[in-house]
């Protein structure tokens, strides 16, 4: 698997190519120190996963993904990043990329690039604990289009606040094995695979 890193601190995109090839299946195809590069070298590389900071001088990490997702759709991104910033989250969630964790979290960043790379979406446990209290408002997808009704809608919106089945079950009246048959149809007709990714995507289409 062939990936890029873009980090404004080269001692930083040392340390990630370090840690990326340690496993026999992870090349650093190339590495760059702003958004300028990430997008003129995804580009000429076109990598399997492009791993990115945030904050870059000249061009950031979310408009370069935004640039580069705007060309290729397909791209998988992951953001690296220091922060745990409320603002950064929304708007990588909203941008299309990946996933987003945190610089800190080593262990994760193998695992990521590689579910990132298989297609799912990624984010850091102090991330995702973050997410339900980040925006309140309903959302602008249209969930009629996919069949979504409206106690299935409660259900994703209980789901994306980080409830339980049984709380849920509790809060809706309805039996767990009802709550779980609900959230089994909606990630069928959303074509998602689990309530993470139910909850992520949510949040992107707010």
């Amino acid at each position: 698997m062939n990936i890029l890193v873009v980090d404004d601190d080269i001692l930083v995109s040392n340390a990630l190519k370090t840690i990326l090839e340690s496993d026999d299946t992870l090349h650093v195809a190339g590495t760059g120190e702003d958004g300028e590069d990430a997008v003129r070298l995804y580009g000429e590389l076109k990598p399997d996963v492009l791993l990115m900071d945030i904050r870059m001088k000249k061009l950031n990490g979310l408009d370069a993904s935004r640039m580069i997702l705007s060309d290729y759709p397909d791209a998988r991104i992951l953001l690296l990043t220091t922060f745990s910033d409320d603002e950064y989250i929304v708007k990588a969630l909203k941008c299309g990329v990946k996933g987003y964790l945190l610089k800190q979290d080593y262990n994760s960043i193998i695992p990521a690039v590689k579910a990132v790379h298989t297609g799912q979406t990624v984010f850091g446990t102090e991330i995702i604990s973050k997410i339900p209290d980040l925006l309140q408002k309903k959302s602008g997808f249209d969930y009629a289009s996919r069949d979504i009704g409206e106690k299935e809608y409660t259900l994703i919106t209980l789901v994306a606040d980080g409830f339980s089945n049984k709380e849920i079950a509790e809060k809706m009246f309805l039996s767990e094995g009802t709550v779980r048959n609900y959230l089994s149809n909606i990630l069928d007709k959303l074509d998602l695979r689990d309530r993470t990714q139910l909850a992520v995507f949510y949040y992107q289409h707010l």
